[in-house]
């Protein structure tokens, strides 16, 4: 048995602004994948996996009994399959903000959700947000809070635009070009983040109000900016408030930010060879950089392990 790949995905902007109502802007990462499967002999990692899904399968159980209207599950399927050894095979890593979770609750959605919406049908926004919502829930077992973007844009297989938490539309986003100079890319920072304890000091963070107003004024500013920058093909622009975004992150955000990063963080904005950004919530996996010149770049962060992501 072996189920369809659902792919990784990149919030390219949007990380923690859009807890707060700013724009965002998700797009697929194929480099990544995960399917449901079994095998005659399986790995440990195959086995570790299946006592997650086990688990998984009993908050699933609760989820139904307790929002039947929301989602209901072909159960009995589910909980055979895992019985049998089902695990989600992945090479998404863990940690890293790249929607590991999301696609493995894409799958299941995928094989085991009754009356489904599929990506056939014509996705209107009530459908795309009642998606999101019970992505939401279904993700929420992972790492408490969850938006449900990550499983959205996984089982989507599409960019997705978020305007706002109940306003979010497919998009379509400039075309890749692979002589391009400009580049977005992963940096590899070696550590592995936990996504629940970045959000608990987000959360203590904006009991300040000093906080707050730096979100407003700043981070969302430039978060929205940057979105219609990339979705407009304004490249000028979008550089320069990447540069600005890249600057309020570092400046409020540091303990998101690997220690050992700060320097080069602030490197790329001396010297514009790159801006750095946080991947998802930050704590370590990657860290995503903007450049106008690829080449310069790779020079610049020649110690480190660069993941090109998107020319244009």
């Amino acid at each position: 048995m072996k189920g369809p790949l659902f792919y990784s995905k990149i919030l390219l902007f949007g990380e923690y602004g859009i807890i707060r109502d700013s724009k965002g802007l998700s797009i697929p990462y194929n480099f990544y994948n995960g399917a449901l499967k079994k095998d005659a002999n399986p790995s440990a990692e195959a086995i570790d996996s299946n006592g997650h899904l086990k688990r998984y399968v009993v908050y699933l159980e609760q989820l139904q009994k307790e929002q039947p209207d929301l989602v209901t599950f072909d159960l009995e399927t589910l909980n055979n399959d895992v019985q049998t050894g089902m695990y989600f095979d992945s090479s998404i890593p863990q940690g890293y903000g790249v929607g590991s979770s999301g696609a493995l609750v894409a799958a299941i959605y995928d094989k085991y959700a009754q009356n489904k919406i599929t990506v056939l049908e014509n996705l209107t926004r009530e459908k795309l947000l009642t998606l999101k919502t019970i992505f939401s829930q279904m993700e929420s077992f992972f790492h408490g809070k969850s938006s449900g973007l990550d499983p959205l844009n996984s089982y989507l297989s599409i960019p997705i635009l978020i305007n706002s938490k109940d306003n979010i539309e497919a998009t379509g986003i400039p075309t890749q070009s692979l002589d391009g100079k400009r580049a977005v890319f992963l940096l590899d920072s070696g550590i592995v983040g936990e996504t629940a304890p970045m959000v608990n000091i987000f959360m203590e963070n904006l009991k300040d109000q000093g906080f707050r107003t730096m979100l407003k004024n700043q981070f969302v500013k430039y978060t929205d900016a940057c979105v219609e920058n990339f979705l407009g093909g304004d490249m000028k622009s979008l550089f320069e408030n990447t540069k600005q975004l890249s600057k309020v992150v570092l400046n409020n955000f540091k303990p998101m930010i690997p220690e050992q990063f700060h320097g080069i963080w602030q490197e790329g904005i001396d010297s514009n060879d790159y801006y750095l950004k946080l991947c998802g919530s930050g704590g370590g996996g990657y860290i995503l950089g903007f450049t106008e010149d690829l080449e310069k770049a790779k020079a610049s962060l020649k110690d480190f392990k660069l993941e090109v992501v998107y020319q244009f």
